[in-house]
């Protein structure tokens, strides 16, 4: 018989649905009519669990599978993820890390340029036909040249590494605020975020920070001043919107490129009616090439712990 798996979320990757198919009996959550009664009478048959980033899975479903052997998360974010029980449980949560981390650089660079350079609202301007209405040079605002710039990296990990080697090429100069100095990099640490801001011509938030929370607000829009510009790869939580929001309205800030919102996928009409703000709907790991590398892992994580191993990508135990 094969290994009960209950998937929580679907997987965009044909190959690795089909190899979930082969190995283990799936029982897609998303698609039963009845989830709670499902759960009720097949819970203790489940041997592993399935699940995305934002979706997580509750405490109260891990009390209803008694013998799950592993929670796969098919992401990095294991907020929604009660990881203190399940240490207390010794059962495995495992995360795609390390998958997403060159996408995620390459969407902060794009947000960035395209944000700089008013790439969105110029595209609409031709789509429209205002060029043809307009054809004088004025007509468009003047944009803000990317390389050369000085970048501050919010959170020095994998992505944030990758957004400032890639900075680094465009001639940025790079300095970085995070819990700790790093001494194996060759960039300025600075210890307060708002000092950052202040002597950055853009932020990059790339911090994974599960228990932070509106760190950027008002004061850090203010020193980052109106002609800085702020990047979001990495939790929409990190921001204070309302203060976001105020600042770009009032043009305290030059602009923005968001990948992650506060409460996804309702974004503020603020933001959504700016043309100082470039806008993703959380998008940054959507390549075939990162998806089935999430997959692949996903994969190796319930072979690992079905084979009654320690998963390598594990982060509770």
């Amino acid at each position: 018989m094969k290994p009960r798996v209950l998937q929580l979320n679907p997987i965009l990757i044909p190959a690795i649905n089909d190899k979930l198919a082969t190995l283990y009996d799936v029982h897609k959550l998303f698609e039963i009519s009845a989830p709670d009664a499902w759960l009720r009478e097949h819970g203790p048959s489940i041997d592993a669990v399935v699940t995305g980033g934002h979706t997580g899975v509750s405490r109260a479903m891990l009390e209803q599978l008694p013998n799950v052997k592993v929670v796969a998360v098919n992401g990095v974010g294991t907020d929604a993820v009660d990881l203190a029980y399940c240490r207390g449980r010794a059962l495995p949560v495992t995360a795609t890390l390390g998958a997403l981390t060159e996408d995620v650089a390459d969407l902060a660079i794009g947000l960035l340029i395209a944000a700089c350079r008013n790439l969105c609202s110029g595209d609409r301007f031709v789509r429209d036909g205002q060029w043809e209405r307009n054809p004088q040079p004025s007509a468009i605002p003047l944009a803000r040249r990317f390389s050369g710039m000085a970048v501050g990296i919010v959170g020095m990990g994998r992505v944030g590494r990758a957004v400032s080697s890639r900075a680094a090429a465009f001639g940025c100069t790079i300095r970085y605020t995070d819990l700790r100095q790093m001494n194996d990099l060759p960039y300025s640490f600075v210890p307060h975020l708002v000092d950052l801001a202040r002597v950055s011509d853009a932020l990059v938030l790339c911090a994974a920070a599960d228990k932070a929370e509106g760190i950027v607000n008002a004061a850090v829009l203010d020193a980052l001043g109106p002609r800085g510009f702020l990047v979001n790869v990495a939790r929409g939580r990190l921001v204070q919107e309302s203060d976001l929001t105020a600042a770009l309205v009032a043009g305290r800030i030059a602009g923005v490129g968001l990948d992650v919102f506060v409460d996804e996928p309702r974004v503020p009409l603020a933001l959504r009616q700016s043309d100082r703000a470039t806008l993703q709907a959380h998008r940054a790991s959507a390549t075939w090439e990162t998806r089935t590398a999430m997959g692949e892992m996903v994969l190796d994580s319930l072979a690992q712990a079905l084979a009654g191993e320690r998963p390598a990508m594990s982060l509770t135990t």
